[in-house]
């Protein structure tokens, strides 16, 4: 994820002697990646101000509103899923993971660009707010300005030219005085870069710095690996010196009494089912007796691993070794793991979905792609991460509430339950938008009405044919 400094294509990393590492990260990643950013329905939503949306209501213009919202929202999604910035975002949040800090950057077309820690410099205040960042990007002669590429060239005369050599490109965006506003410059070579000296708004900023943990006073963000750094470390070294010593005890050598009549010569040289004289006394194979340190040290492997698998929320890390563990409980531990998240979930709310959706926006909005909205109406609102766990809990309750009250019969409960309001409430915290879902309370009266009409109708039939039938002898 971060090799080291003066690292190359060309020359290889250490492997270790484990892949749980590889595993947990990828696994927790990828949770979270599904957490934030769900593949089956937006990770915002657009509101109104409550003042404007209370105007709009009396002026009956509420639902239009509301449709309009909701279909630029399947619009910012859409060039989501088409930019492929899932992908992106999946990347980031390893980096997160492993590294603790990552650097994106809407590009204009909404793509995204990385920037990992070895390629940017980044300031904050003691409040943790952003005051400068510095990225490095290593480009090439030809793809630099005319005007600055004669520059440098001028600078290089007495260089080799034939010397396929790149060069570093710095990116410099500082926060001005009034906090409100970011200033951007270029340079490269030390040559300031002509018309690249610009401005941002403070929301509008393409570079949008991310970190895994806060930490008072520091600039950088902590890992979530770095907090399990010793079982780690520990990990490897106990995996390392176990496969080593099993490799040793693999070997297979025999020993021959030196002082017994049997010869090992013989032996090597007898094909199979031959006979060759000696004792079966004298004949043993080495084994290590080290089958006590052994189990020790696998062990004490097998609890790291457990402890490991716990904090990245693996499979195996939730479910206790017994007999018989019921889904319930499994699903209980699983969601006391995911809040433990909870932090992490706001930080990530705070600093990644937010300001993503806002660029998203913004950028979309300049390209012509999206409507201009007044950002002092609407605002988008985050419904994953914290949200969902929020929401999560309040299922639970609502579950838990409906299991005490089941012993008291379902005559019972139709009486004093407000079914639709149940309902309701539980769409909201599963996060499905009710809306032709669920009827209405007119839309249930008026069916009643109509079962009553028709119900009215079928009893009055035999009556009115009744009548009919009189009416038709008296004729007669």
């Amino acid at each position: 994820m971060l090799p080291p400094n003066g690292h190359t294509e060309d020359q290889t990393l250490p492997t270790p002697y484990q892949g749980l590492g590889a595993r947990a990260v990828n696994n927790l990643a990828s949770k979270l990646s599904t957490s934030l950013f769900p593949p089956s329905n937006a990770f915002f939503r657009l509101g109104i101000d409550t003042a404007v949306m209370q105007q709009m209501s009396e002026e009956g213009l509420q639902s239009k509103v509301e449709q309009k919202l909701a279909q630029i929202e399947e619009d910012m999604m859409s060039e989501f899923e088409a930019k492929a910035l899932r992908v992106k975002l999946f990347e980031a949040i390893k980096h997160l993971i492993v590294v603790g800090d990552i650097l994106p950057k809407f590009n204009e077309d909404n793509s995204i660009q990385l920037y990992k820690l070895d390629s940017y410099v980044i300031r904050r205040n003691s409040a943790g707010k952003t005051l400068e960042i510095i990225t490095k990007e290593s480009v090439d002669l030809d793809s630099l300005p005319e005007e600055l590429e004669e520059l440098i060239r001028a600078d290089i005369a007495n260089e080799d030219p034939k010397k396929d050599k790149e060069y570093d490109l710095f990116t410099h965006i500082q926060l001005d005085e009034t906090g409100k506003k970011w200033n951007v410059k270029q340079e490269c070579e030390g040559h300031i870069i002509d018309g690249t000296e610009g401005s941002y708004k403070y929301d509008d900023l393409p570079w949008k710095p991310l970190r895994w943990s806060a930490v008072s006073g520091e600039s950088y963000g902590r890992s979530h690996v770095e907090e399990y750094l010793g079982d780690f470390v520990t990990l490897e070294s106990l995996t390392k010196a176990l496969v080593e010593g099993t490799v040793v005890a693999g070997r297979i050598i025999g020993l021959v009494n030196p002082a017994g009549s049997t010869r090992a010569s013989k032996l090597v040289k007898a094909k199979n089912g031959d006979f060759v004289e000696g004792r079966a006394d004298d004949v043993s194979y080495l084994q290590l007796d080290k089958y006590m340190d052994f189990n020790m040290c696998y062990q004490t492997i097998n609890k790291i691993e457990q402890r490991i698998k716990s904090a990245f929320i693996v499979v195996e890390g939730v479910q206790r070794d017994a007999e018989r563990v019921t889904a319930e409980e499994i699903r209980l531990m699983a969601n006391e793991l995911e809040n433990s998240l909870g932090g992490v979930y706001s930080l990530l709310s705070l600093e990644m979905q937010l300001p993503i959706v806002k660029q998203l926006l913004s950028q979309m909005s300049r390209n012509g792609q999206l409507p201009s909205l007044p950002k002092d109406i609407v605002s988008p609102t985050i419904v994953t991460g914290i949200e969902a766990l929020g929401r999560g809990h309040d299922l639970d309750k609502l579950l838990y509430f409906m299991d005490a009250i089941a012993p008291l019969g379902q005559e019972e409960i139709s009486r004093y339950l407000i079914t639709p309001d149940f309902m309701r409430r539980s769409a909201t915290a599963l996060s499905i938008n009710t809306n032709g879902l669920i009827k209405t309370q007119e839309q249930v009266q008026e069916e009643m009405n109509q079962a009553q009409m028709n119900e009215m109708a079928q009893n009055m039939a035999p009556q009115v044919a009744g009548e009919a039938m009189k009416g038709e002898v008296a004729d007669g």
